[in-house]
């Protein structure tokens, strides 16, 4: 059913905030406010960083598109004084938010649904960062709990290299995560209001897929579609509608896959407010899909819609 711009009423765009990934927000926030403004929706920019969220309510917004990355956006607290203020927002409520940017918890989740997902230890005052060569072996990831977009990861290939891996991710994260490094294509599965979108496998340079690769290189290939045998497409689609919905996500996600040469996958992370770049996969996805960036951004503005949002997860 197409909605009339008007229905959605004065929209805030959330972009910017605090966290590390500012800059990444801002870039993805004026890229949804265009589109938004394109058709015909009355939106607007909101920074965090310069206002207080309480203003919404002040200055009468009827809804929020969120598109703040990271801690202080996608991590719960944003959704959380939202609902309290009774403002509609896209994506996912304040569970579900909070666990997908808690990395490891999220791990514990899909272990549970027995989602595959890399063997892992979080780096707490009981581990032996001696014996985690042995574990977990060689290259391994390190990397913050709670940070996206790999700010403080490193790909530890020498057991020297450890020691200065563990202390920039705690630059970033009291809390740090060593995994196993999964060996092989790297894909993202995209998910739109409770369907799968086309993959999109990912070819860095170097295999290196790093801040800078990820945001502003133009050297990364992105292939949409992805090149894969259709019924591991299909599986890899249904498991990742599977962990989007045990996680407690709604709206919009995408979920980060590494692929291996032997045909088995891996669930890395699921992000609730993923990027919207010009170098975004979500975007990239919904094009392979029929869906140009303001069908999308209306899709997931339009969910907020739904009269089944109360209590959201």
């Amino acid at each position: 059913m197409a909605h009339r711009p008007e229905q959605f009423g004065k929209v805030a765009v959330l972009m910017g905030g605090t966290s590390a990934e500012r800059e990444i927000s801002l870039m993805s926030g004026s890229a949804v406010l265009e589109a938004l403004c394109r058709c015909g929706v009355d939106a607007h920019p909101f920074d965090p960083q310069d206002r207080s969220l309480c203003d919404l309510k002040h200055e009468n917004f009827d809804r929020a598109f969120i598109v703040l990355h990271g801690r202080g956006g996608e991590d719960g607290t944003v959704q959380g004084l939202l609902e309290s203020l009774q403002i509609p927002h896209t994506g996912s409520g304040v569970m579900a938010s909070a666990l997908c940017l808690d990395k490891w918890r999220t791990k514990l989740v899909w272990e549970a649904a027995r989602i595959p997902t890399p063997r892992h230890v979080l780096l707490d005052k009981w581990v032996d960062q001696d014996k985690l060569v042995d574990d977990l072996g060689l290259p391994l990831i390190i990397k913050p709990v709670h940070e996206g977009s790999t700010i403080g990861l490193t790909k530890v290939e020498m057991s020297a290299q450890l020691p200065g891996a563990v202390e920039l991710a705690k630059r970033y994260d009291e809390a740090v995560l060593a995994e196993e490094f999964i060996d092989g294509q790297e894909l993202t599965a995209a998910i739109l209001v409770d369907r799968p979108l086309p993959l999109v496998r990912i070819e860095a340079p170097q295999g290196n897929y790093d801040y800078h690769n990820k945001y502003f290189s133009d050297e990364t290939k992105y292939l949409c579609p992805a090149g894969l045998p259709t019924e591991i497409e299909e599986q890899i689609q249904a498991v990742a509608m599977h962990a989007f919905g045990v996680l407690g996500c709604r709206g919009w996600g995408r979920a980060d896959v590494m692929l291996r040469a032997d045909g088995n996958f891996f669930f890395l992370e699921m992000n609730t407010v993923p990027g919207m770049t010009g170098h975004s996969l979500v975007p990239m996805a919904a094009r392979q899909a029929g869906m140009g960036l303001d069908d999308l951004v209306l899709a997931i503005l339009t969910d907020t819609l739904s009269t089944s949002r109360g209590g959201q997860p």
